[in-house]
């Protein structure tokens, strides 16, 4: 490094060389390293500025500016002392473990000057993160993307809850008696006599009118309609029941639609292993497409039991995530005929007193049915808790909670259940009743062996039936 001078006499310049340095500093003392300032030409962070990455003067001075050309050029100083110090510091020359006293003195006292004279650092500059005006591109595009995923979130669970807490307008109808099958005509003039093969694959002969009637498997009197299984067939008969139990299956001749309501007043409800009874609705000639409802209906009962109601449909009727009005306990959602064995959507009754001994030695009860376009709604009654006016001026609305509510959330219950007949039937053995699931529970041997050899074990097995009232909207 070289010293220029200039001479007086001749106005010329000499250059001189510096001195060298004297001394060397000891080993074993080190300087304290210096602050090293990170000057960036371009901000990798989120929040920037269009401004960092060098000096700036602040917005205010400590003293007031007493000489504006110097302090021009102090600012021009200063900023030519950084270059220079940071273009040092680029090629690697600014190691201060070898750096003189002075020239670690004169570094400090810049650093200091600039801290009276009231300059800061670039890192001091930075805006804090709620200024806006800071903001970078990449601030506003993660900001504006988390506000997209936060609507899209709350639009997508405002319509999940939504759709779950949809619920039918039930609304009051009034509803007028059309036709009541009761008395000593109930069977020959409201039914028919199925004799086809069982399609549930039952373990029984359905008889026709005529061998059910010289069987004493139905008869009626003023009071009530019984329908039974044969018990006279035994072991030791010819022929025997080796091949099936005769048993019956009657059908209204008469088919229903939407705004009907239905009163069953059931009287006693068929008991016995083997035994699978069933009071129900349906279109015999289009199963499944017009739906099925399951009013009352138990298999294997040998003590109390739980009545169970239920639908059955062809594709596009569930209940799953549909919000209901009941006080049944689901037992599945699912209603078409295609899943879960045909088990349908079904609905246990609140209490084990609603099908069996109990149930029978309480007189029996009522069961009520509403089919509508807002849904299909169910109840049982006991005897003691009729309510006022059932018989004459019905009003659902004025029942209380609903036993089994099937809403049309999910299920078109207009098109899912059309030209409904009133079924009565004793089934035996079949696809549930007979199966080693529900038959083992409380039953011995196999169904089949039971049903054939032990006719006595059937002299409960019976409906008897007060009367179906049938009303539709006024």
């Amino acid at each position: 490094m070289v010293q220029t001078i200039p001479t007086s006499t001749s106005g010329t310049t000499v250059r001189l060389p510096k001195p060298t340095q004297s001394f060397q500093p000891l080993e074993y003392w080190k300087p304290p390293k210096p602050v090293r300032h990170h000057v960036r030409s371009k901000s990798s962070g989120i929040f920037s500025t269009k401004e960092e990455g060098r000096l700036r003067p602040p917005s205010t001075t400590i003293t007031e500016i007493q000489d504006p050309e110097k302090h021009d050029l102090d600012i021009q100083r200063q900023e030519l002392e950084a270059e220079e110090f940071f273009e040092s510091k680029s090629k690697g020359n600014t190691d201060m473990s070898f750096a003189t006293i002075g020239e670690m003195a004169g570094r400090r006292k810049i650093f200091a000057n600039d801290q009276v004279r009231g300059y800061k650092h670039v890192d001091s500059y930075r805006q804090p993160w709620w200024d806006l005006k800071s903001w970078g591109k990449k601030a506003w595009m993660i900001l504006v993307g988390s506000v997209v995923v936060v609507l899209i979130i709350v639009i997508a669970v405002a319509v999940t809850v939504s759709r779950y807490n949809r619920y039918p307008n039930y609304s009051t109808q009034s509803y007028s008696l059309s036709e009541t099958f009761a008395g000593e005509s109930f069977f020959s003039q409201n039914f028919d006599y199925y004799t086809g093969y069982d399609p549930t694959n039952g373990h029984v002969h359905y008889v026709p009118a005529q061998q059910a009637s010289s069987l004493n498997l139905t008869y009626a009197s003023p009071s009530s309609a019984v329908l039974r299984v044969d018990t006279s067939v035994s072991n030791t008969s010819v022929p025997n029941a080796s091949t099936g139990r005769f048993s019956v299956r009657v059908t209204s001749k008469k088919q229903y639609g939407l705004n009907s309501l239905f009163l069953f007043d059931v009287k006693h409800s068929p008991i016995g292993c083997g035994t699978w009874p069933a009071l129900w609705l349906t279109d015999p000639h289009n199963w499944p497409e017009n739906g099925e409802i399951d009013v009352m209906e138990a298999v294997n009962v040998v003590d109390k039991s739980f009545n169970q109601m239920t639908l059955h449909t062809s594709a596009g009727c569930t209940m799953k995530h549909v919000k209901r009005q009941q006080t049944g306990k689901v037992i599945a959602n699912t209603c078409v005929n295609t899943t879960n064995a045909n088990g349908g959507c079904g609905v246990e009754a609140g209490k084990d007193t609603t099908f069996g001994n109990t149930f029978n030695s309480n007189g029996g009860g009522v069961l009520a049915l509403e089919l509508r376009e807002a849904g299909i709604r169910m109840w049982q009654f006991t005897r003691d808790k009729l309510p006022a006016g059932l018989w004459t001026s019905p009003d659902p609305n004025s029942w209380g909670t609903a036993t089994a509510d099937f809403p049309n959330t999910e299920c078109n219950i207009g098109n899912h259940f059309r030209n409904q007949s009133i079924v009565a039937n004793i089934d035996l053995c079949g696809d549930w009743a007979g199966s080693k699931k529900d038959y083992g529970k409380n039953c011995p041997g196999t169904c089949v062996d039971h049903v054939s050899n032990n006719n006595m074990a059937f002299t409960n097995a019976y409906w008897e039936f007060g009367n179906f009232s049938v009303f539709s909207v006024k």
